[in-house]
């Protein structure tokens, strides 16, 4: 092939050239962040639907569901660790083999879920063996967000790295999308009610396994692509320069402990807006009315999940908006104005979760709202975070800031907002909303701009 010819038919990557064509970086990229989060979110939904019934002793509803639930928490306790392991091989071997190593762990894991006897068959070993194999796919989580962000940064054209970036952020929609689109087609399809769910029909039986066993066919997919793709040239270029640490964890927290503060409350508000928006307002959505007794808005799971499977599409399409943004005008900035707009819209939550004559459309309108800034501050997190470290701890650095902060917004968001919505009013939820913000907007602040930085430097 000519190089006129090449040239028309893919773009190359780096700031030399390194020969990867660029449609396969995105692909790599998007293809595993993808996969990751689609097993994350189909264990999220199970947790709910199908485990209390089915991994946990026949007795209270509330305890089998407290159970399956603190199983799900047990992936953000692993998380750190992963970014940990991961960040370990990723900067002492490569951005390659980490990545493949990563989805492994995640895939595999997700697929043995699919093949596990529950509690009337093992006894106590069933909830054990689920427990392991929710620590897995964390760890596998864990290390996969970082190297995904890395393969897109490290291998992206001088000012383009946001844009380059933004396409393994598309993968937490993707999966979403899937994951939650799959369990509502199979219930449908399977006439599963979770409202008065039947232990002996289709879906619990036999249903619920499909999606995890089909992971197996989004992982061999993701390693066929990860495994024709090279290192990044950032890298490579670090191991000729002799540049690799020894211990990059040691190296992290001595050379760049001011970064992995900033950069944990740079991620605070993202998180804390996004299990909001998914895992805490999908419980208050679908739970019993104040009119019949309760504290929720009394919509039916299934016509929820389809408001939020719609709503994730309008979070899809704001990620590359502010990738082109942030290499248009920098990341702080951009971030700056879209965290002031959650401020806000963390205010509204009074006015808009209006528990008389909530209606449909209204609460598609809020969740809309909610997901497009989602969009918007997610999208430039996967350049922003891997500016802030040196490329010997970059993968390291990256990662324990962007899991650590799953902790501190996403584990513990939930709960919270439940106990406030509870004890004090909606409208409290939308104010621990401002406080998470507000923090990331000081850490914003306090941030300096990377848009123009080098990633080969080793600081």
């Amino acid at each position: 092939m000519t190089q006129t010819a090449d040239a028309a038919t893919t773009t190359r990557v780096g700031e030399d050239n390194v020969g990867v064509p660029r449609r396969r970086i995105v692909v790599a990229s998007m293809v595993g962040t993808s996969v990751e989060f689609y097993d994350f979110y189909a264990y999220a939904t199970a947790a709910v639907v199908v485990f209390p019934h089915l991994f946990f002793p026949k007795g209270n509803d509330t305890t089998a569901l407290l159970a399956s639930l603190a199983t799900f928490g047990l992936a953000f306790v692993a998380r750190p660790l992963g970014s940990i392991l991961f960040g370990h091989f990723g900067d002492r071997i490569g951005r390659k083999a980490t990545l493949v190593g990563s989805l492994l762990t995640m895939g595999v894991a997700t697929f043995l879920i699919g093949l596990l006897p529950t509690y009337n068959a093992v006894g106590i070993i069933a909830p054990a063996l689920l427990a392991l194999m929710r620590f897995c796919q964390g760890l596998g989580l864990g290390g996969e967000w970082s190297g995904a962000a890395l393969l897109a940064t490290e291998t992206a054209k001088s000012g383009k790295r946001a844009w380059a970036a933004m396409w393994p952020q598309l993968g937490a929609p993707i999966g979403f999308i899937i994951a939650n689109g799959l369990f509502l087609l199979i219930t449908i399809f399977l006439g599963h009610d979770n409202a008065n769910p039947d232990l002996s029909g289709a879906f619990l039986s036999w249903g619920w396994r499909i999606p995890f066993l089909l992971s197996a066919v989004m992982v061999i997919l993701g390693l066929y692509v990860r495994l024709r793709i090279e290192e990044t040239p950032v890298f490579a270029r670090a191991v000729e320069r002799g540049e690799k640490v020894k211990t990059p964890l040691a190296t992290v927290f001595k050379t760049s402990w001011r970064q992995l503060i900033i950069g944990t409350f740079v991620m605070l508000g993202t998180y804390t807006l996004f299990y909001i928006m998914t895992t805490w307002v999908l419980s208050f959505g679908t739970g019993k009315a104040v009119a019949d007794g309760g504290t929720g808005l009394g919509f039916a799971y299934r016509d929820f999940l389809v408001l939020q499977l719609v709503s994730v599409l309008f979070f899809a399409g704001g990620i590359p908006v502010t990738g082109w943004l942030a290499d248009k005008f920098g990341r702080r900035s951009t971030l700056l104005v879209v965290t002031a707009v959650i401020m806000v819209f963390g205010l509204s939550f009074g006015l808009l979760l209006n528990a008389d004559g909530m209606s449909e459309g209204s609460m598609l309108l809020f969740l809309v709202i909610g997901m497009i800034l989602m969009g918007f501050t997610f999208g430039p997190m996967s350049a922003v975070l891997p500016e802030l470290f040196p490329t010997n701890v970059r993968y390291t650095g990256s990662g324990i800031a962007y899991n650590t902060s799953s902790i501190l917004g996403a584990a513990v968001a939930p709960f919270i907002a439940t106990w406030l919505a509870t004890s004090h009013g909606v409208g409290w939820v939308g104010v621990y909303l401002f406080v998470a913000a507000a923090l990331t907007f000081v850490a914003l602040l306090v941030m300096r701009e990377t848009k123009d930085e080098s990633l080969d430097d080793v600081k």
